[in-house]
């Protein structure tokens, strides 16, 4: 697939506070007047959000959960994702695989070479431009968690699971360290901001620049 838009990620455990930043890129991307479609994984379609219902609520085996996981991603990239790229929009997904390989692998343990294959199945031609890995000590994390709303099966994992999750965020971030940035999301939101500032405007000169 050429595309001629640009994809960007938001990676982090539950609590890490990505969702903070996610109204304030589409916003600095749409000021540069470029279209921005917005998406969520799982969900992004129809079909994707009664998988993210099953996912996030119902207790299942975890290849079951990894391969719904990936079908939500199959559709949301043949239906939303890979027709907006072609298109020359920007997308922003609020997750991508990289949760999968921080959930399912890390928190969860399944095998690595499972979420390899089905990653090389589903978007071998396609990773992000650009992921935003928010990233805070697990306390942190926690204490933001449980002054939220009611929480799904994921948000109610013990410790553990989210220290292993996050591990693998940070192991993923070390093997990809051109598409990754990690933000220390303990930082004040206005430091935060004209980091993603920095990193958006760059992006946007090596794409007019190409």
């Amino acid at each position: 697939m050429k595309q001629s838009g640009k994809f960007i990620t938001f990676e982090g455990i539950d609590g890490a506070g990505k969702s903070t930043h996610i109204a304030y890129v589409i916003d600095l991307i749409k000021r540069h007047d470029i279209n921005v479609v917005s998406t969520r994984e799982p969900g992004g379609t129809p079909l994707g959000e009664s998988l993210r219902d099953l996912v996030l609520n119902e207790k299942m085996h975890l290849e079951t959960e990894a391969l719904l996981m990936f079908a939500a991603r199959r559709e949301n990239l043949a239906q939303v994702i890979e027709p907006a790229l072609l298109r020359g929009d920007w997308v922003i997904s609020d997750r991508f695989t990289d949760s999968s390989f921080a959930y399912q692998g890390g928190g969860r343990k399944l095998a690595l070479e499972k979420l390899n294959a089905l990653e090389q199945w589903v978007h071998a031609e396609l990773q992000p431009d650009l992921t935003l890995l928010f990233d805070v000590p697990l306390e942190v994390a926690r204490e933001r968690l449980d002054a939220t709303r009611v929480q799904d099966k994921f948000e109610q994992e013990k410790a553990d699971f989210f220290d292993a999750a996050r591990t693998e965020y940070l192991r993923r971030a070390a093997e990809f360290p051109n598409r990754f940035q990690v933000i220390d999301s303990t930082r004040p939101i206005p430091e935060i901001r004209q980091l993603l500032d920095r990193l958006i405007s760059q992006l946007i000169a090596r794409q007019r620049a190409a």
